[in-house]
């Protein structure tokens, strides 16, 4: 089979057929690991993500997500404009992403964990919100940059003279 068959068959290459095999192969692993020691609290686990993420996070981030496309879309468009959504998306995925991981320890309910990790208890909030800021730094200096790029690109366009505008009568 010819790599461009293949692909028009699968959908994309055998690399990232590879990786996914790889990354069902390990999740099975792990999966088996954890509940051949500890079945119930595997399962609670499963069932409680499930519930909190389908039932309570979806709605909350989806809602988070409309709010900022209604607010930001009323804008005039005077000059070209960058797709702006994902500069927001993803800082505040990934400072979401920390706060589920890291929420007992920032939110100062780390009973179980005390001394497991050595810092003092009060630390984790205030670092949780310096990424948190430096995300949304760098997201927004990203923007900056791109749309400065692409505002740039759109003045020398309009400078550049029509192909039929130096024809002389």
């Amino acid at each position: 089979m010819t790599m461009a068959r293949f692909s028009r068959w699968y959908g994309s290459g055998p690399l990232h057929l590879l990786v996914l095999i790889c990354s069902f192969a390990l999740t099975g692993y792990a999966f088996v690991r954890l509940f051949a020691v500890r079945p119930l609290d595997v399962a609670i686990w499963f069932v409680g993500a499930a519930v909190l993420h389908d039932l309570i996070l979806l709605p909350l981030y989806s809602l988070a997500d409309l709010t900022a496309h209604s607010v930001l879309r009323h804008r005039p468009a005077r000059v070209p404009q960058v797709p702006w959504i994902n500069y927001l998306r993803v800082p505040a995925f990934l400072s979401g992403v920390l706060l589920l991981v890291w929420f007992p320890l920032i939110l100062d309910l780390a009973i179980p964990y005390q001394g497991a990790s050595r810092l003092p208890e009060g630390v984790y909030l205030g670092r949780w919100l310096a990424i948190t800021g430096v995300l949304f730094g760098a997201s927004a200096l990203a923007f900056a940059v791109e749309l400065g790029r692409i505002r740039r690109a759109a003045r020398a366009d309009e400078e550049r003279p029509s192909p039929g505008h130096d024809a002389k009568p």
